[in-house]
């Protein structure tokens, strides 16, 4: 009989008999490691992440030291960024709007952002504001700005303002005692007008704004930084229909008055000033339109040189709530 080929691998291998045992490390393994951490301690966790990235930025803040951390990739928080609310960004931007104490709602930073002074201040503010501060790569910070915006390595997200009813406005005035006096807004697009209206009734005694749902500014972050604060106090109203607002407040007994450089009444011989009030001020270009003028019980003009054609929205509302007020006040 012919002796079979032997080949690599053919032939089983016999063992090599006992092994030197384990010496009870298996059961060592079974052995309980004590509680689990919470998830602000695990250094791999989203929350330790966070906690971690928020404490380098409270030391990057007290000494001047560039602060680095996790890049948040694909964070609802970063998605939320463009829904339902406003990104400011800029060192000078976002510093300005910090300092008029805008609502917001998160501080973005660059990774690896150059510190200087105000990057500094921007991120002490938000966190004496307690303000979420999240590092984000530069693309992604790029992505939710726009390739064209520049941003300095800095946002925050400004939340949609909440806007008040216009009957709102005036069912607070009456309540709170005053005669009601109110601004609104008819085809003004300048959120600096906004912003210089807000102040201008704040500061001479008036009860809130006005604005339509269309073809007109809303309170955006431009608006609320000119305002220089006024806006955490002045309310502001959304109109779905300005002239069926004006219609309403009528029938409740506010007097309306439209600002106009050919209206037929000078201001100084305003009769109306100490009963519940309406001033409506139009675009400084095409001024108050058809429907809304035919609204109002009187067209009041603003005295003038002649070598000026005409005054801006927020001078105008300005220099009409000023007389307001000063024909209202004893003396």
């Amino acid at each position: 009989m012919a002796n079979r080929p032997t080949r690599a691998g053919a032939v089983r291998k016999s063992g090599k008999g006992p092994t030197v045992g384990t010496g009870g490390h298996g059961r060592k393994a079974l052995e309980g490691r004590g509680p689990t951490p919470k998830a602000e301690d695990r250094t791999y966790h989203p929350a330790g992440k966070r906690k971690a990235s928020a404490e380098r930025y409270e030391r990057a803040a007290e000494k001047g030291r560039p602060a680095r951390g996790p890049e948040l990739r694909g964070s609802s928080r970063v998605k939320a960024a463009s829904d339902g609310g406003e990104l400011v960004a800029g060192r000078n931007s976002v510093l300005e709007a910090l300092r008029a104490k805008i609502p917001a709602t998160a501080l973005y930073v660059a990774a690896r952002v150059e510190m200087d002074d105000r990057v500094r201040e921007i991120i002490s503010i938000a966190n004496k504001r307690n303000l979420p501060v999240m590092e984000i790569m530069r693309p992604e910070l790029e992505r939710m700005l726009g390739a064209d915006t520049v941003h300095q390595g800095v946002a925050i997200k400004v939340p949609a303002y909440e806007y008040a009813h216009p009957r709102d406005l005036l069912d607070a005035a009456i309540a709170a005692g005053d005669t009601p006096l109110l601004v609104a807004l008819d085809g003004v697009t300048d959120p600096r007008n906004l912003g210089a209206i807000i102040r201008s009734t704040a500061a001479f005694g008036g009860n809130g704004v006005i604005v339509p749902s269309r073809r007109s500014v809303g309170v955006t972050a431009a608006a609320w930084k000119t305002s220089a604060g006024a806006a955490a106090r002045c309310r502001v109203a959304m109109a779905t229909n300005l002239a069926a607002a004006i219609t309403e407040l009528k029938k409740a007994g506010v007097f309306v008055i439209g600002l106009d450089g050919g209206g037929d009444t000078l201001l100084p011989n305003l009769e109306l000033a100490d009963r519940p009030l309406l001033i409506v001020v139009g675009s400084e270009g095409s001024g108050l339109s058809r429907l809304v003028t035919e609204k109002c019980d009187a067209i009041v003009s603003i005295p003038i040189g002649a070598a000026t054609e005409s005054l801006n929205a927020g001078i105008a509302a300005s220099v009409a709530l000023y007389e307001v007020a000063r024909v209202r006040t004893p003396r």
